[in-house]
């Protein structure tokens, strides 16, 4: 019985842990990588989208940045990467 509550946990913590992380091959990509890393991991994705961002302080727009948006799909599943500037926001 034990064992089975075990199981059960630890496939819960997995199923949340997922939507942090993706495989690509043996790796583990994550939250925080750069663009680079992410490339040599995973390779080229199927398609790249980027969108230009004004940053603001209060109404006065200080600034731009840009929202690159990385799609991968493999047999089962189709993950959509979002960086800011070079940096891993999220994975859907």
């Amino acid at each position: 019985m034990i064992r089975l509550i075990l199981t059960i946990v630890l496939g819960l913590a997995t199923a949340t842990a997922g939507a942090d992380s993706m495989r690509c091959g043996g790796k583990v990509i994550s939250i925080g990588m750069s663009m680079s890393e992410v490339l040599q991991y995973c390779g080229e994705p199927a398609s790249k989208e980027i969108e230009e961002h004004d940053v603001r302080s209060g109404n006065r727009v200080t600034g731009t940045t840009q929202l690159h948006r990385w799609t991968y799909s493999d047999y089962s599943r189709v993950r959509v990467l979002e960086f800011d500037q070079d940096k891993l926001l999220s994975i859907r």
